[in-house]
C-alpha cells in the first residue's frame, strides 16, 4: 500500500551474475587446497571485495570514493594499477607507476568519448623505466543514468583478452552501482523538494482560521488573544526553520500541542484532545515535520466535516529497542483505496503531508518503518509508524 523504492531486478541479477563470472575467471590464477572448492573461495572474496568497494560507491563518483574503492577493483582486477577518471580529470591513481596518473585521462579520452572500451598497448604506453610494471591498459567506460560519466582504466604489463573481459565487467558493475547512487540522490533531492513544499504549504486555510481565531478574541478577551499570538509565531517559527532534518520527538510534540491549542480556539469544545506520551521515548530523534502533518489531516479530514464532538489521540510507546507513534481520530474516516493511491504516489489529495512523511520514514529507516493507516467511511483513522529509537546518520541538529 505504501510507497517503495527498489533497484531494478535486472540490475541486481546482472551484478551478481558478473561478479560471479568475474570469480570464476579469476579462479584460473591460482589453486589451493581446502574445504571450499577454488571457485567458491575466488567467488566468495570476489563478492566480498565488491561489497566493500560498493560501501564507497554509494555516494557516487568522487575523488575520496574513487581513491577508497580503487583499492578494493585493483584487488578484484588483479592488474597493477587502476586509474578512475571522470570528465574533467584523473580521480584516483591506485598502485605503482603513478608517474603514469598523469596520462590516465588522456588514455581514457578515447573511451569516454566512443562509450566503448579500448585497449592500449606499448606503443601508446612508453616507459623508461625498465621496472615499471605498467606497459597496456585496458579502459571501459562507467556509465550512469545512460550516460558516460567516467572511466575504469587497469593497467598491467601486458593487455590480456582476460584482463580486458574483466575490466570491461568490473565496469559495468560499478556502473550499477553508480546508477543505485544517482537513484538515492535523486530520491534524496525528491525528499528535501517536497519537505521545503511541506513548509510552504502549512495550510493556508489553517493561518487564515488561526489568525481569524486570535482577531475575534481581541476585544472579548485580550489576554487569550495575546496567548494564542504568541503560540502561532512559535508554530510558524518552528515550522519555517531552516535547521536540519532530525528534531527530537519531544521538540516535535511540543509544535503538535501549539497547533491544536489554535485549532481548539476554532473549534471549542468540539475537539477534544488525548496525549499519551511514554517520557522514555521523548529524546527520540525523528525526521523534522513527521508527527504534526498526520494531527493535521485528522483534524481537517478526520473531524473538521464531523457534526458533534471528535476525539484525536496521541500515543508515543515505549517499544524497547523502538518507539511507537500513533495518532487515531474518531471521524469520517476515508475510502483505504483512496489512501493506497496517496502512499503510492498516485494521489495528492492530502497535499503532500501524509505521502511526504511516509516516504521520508521509507527513506530514513527502510520500508518496514513507514507507515501504517487503518481507516474506512465513518469508521475513523489510525496512522501509526515504528522507528528504531537510535539509527546510525539520525541526529538532532
Amino acid at each position: 500500500m505504501s510507497p517503495s523504492f527498489h533497484v531494478p531486478t535486472a540490475v541486481v541479477v546482472a551484478g551478481a551474475m558478473l561478479l560471479l563470472g568475474l570469480g570464476v575467471w579469476l579462479a584460473g590464477r591460482g589453486r589451493r587446497r581446502g574445504f571450499l572448492s577454488t571457485v567458491d573461495r575466488v567467488t566468495y572474496s570476489t563478492l566480498h571485495t565488491a561489497s566493500l568497494a560498493s560501501r564507497h560507491l554509494a555516494d557516487g563518483l568522487t575523488p575520496d570514493a574513487a581513491d577508497r574503492a580503487g583499492k578494493h577493483l585493483l584487488t578484484i582486477l588483479g592488474a597493477s594499477s587502476v586509474a578512475i577518471c571522470d570528465a574533467a580529470g584523473l580521480l584516483a591513481w591506485t598502485g605503482p607507476g603513478d608517474h603514469h596518473s598523469r596520462e590516465a585521462h588522456e588514455h581514457a579520452e578515447p573511451t569516454r568519448t566512443s562509450g566503448a572500451p579500448t585497449v592500449l598497448s606499448g606503443s601508446e604506453i612508453t616507459c623508461s623505466d625498465p621496472d615499471c610494471p605498467i606497459r597496456a591498459a585496458v579502459t571501459a567506460p562507467l556509465i550512469a543514468d545512460e550516460r558516460v560519466v567516467g572511466t575504469l582504466t587497469a593497467y598491467a604489463p601486458t593487455a590480456s583478452a582476460g584482463l580486458a573481459r574483466a575490466t570491461g565487467e568490473l565496469a559495468r558493475w560499478v556502473s550499477a552501482e553508480l546508477d543505485v547512487a544517482e537513484l538515492g540522490r535523486a530520491r534524496t533531492r525528491a525528499m528535501e523538494a517536497e519537505l521545503r513544499a511541506l513548509r510552504a504549504q502549512i495550510s493556508p486555510h489553517f493561518i487564515y482560521n488561526s489568525l481569524g481565531a486570535i482577531a475575534s478574541f481581541v476585544r472579548t478577551d485580550p489576554e487569550r488573544a495575546r496567548e494564542l499570538l504568541l503560540e502561532f509565531a512559535d508554530f510558524t517559527r518552528y515550522a519555517l526553520r531552516q535547521g536540519g532534518p532530525f528534531t527530537t520527538l519531544a521538540e516535535e510534540l511540543r509544535n503538535v500541542e501549539r497547533y491544536l491549542v489554535l485549532e481548539q480556539a476554532r473549534f471549542g469544545e468540539r475537539l477534544q484532545v488525548s496525549l499519551l506520551i511514554a517520557p522514555e521515548v521523548l529524546p527520540v530523534r525523528v525526521p523534522y515535520l513527521a508527527v504534526q502533518p498526520l494531527v493535521e489531516n485528522a483534524v481537517r479530514h478526520g473531524l473538521a466535516s464531523k457534526e458533534g464532538i471528535g476525539h484525536v489521540t496521541i500515543t508515543a510507546r515505549d517499544l524497547g529497542s523502538d518507539a511507537e507513534i500513533s495518532i487515531e481520530d474518531d471521524g469520517v474516516g476515508t475510502e483505504p483505496e483512496l489512501v493506497r493511491q496517496i502512499l503510492d504516489g498516485q494521489s495528492r489529495a492530502d497535499s503532500v503531508g501524509l505521502g511526504n512523511v511516509d516516504a521520508r520514514l521509507r527513506q530514513v529507516y527502510g520500508d518496514e518503518c513507514g507507515l501504517v493507516v487503518e481507516t474506512a467511511v465513518g469508521a475513523g483513522t489510525r496512522v501509526s509508524f515504528r522507528i528504531p529509537k537510535y539509527a546510525p546518520g539520525v541526529h538532532a541538529e
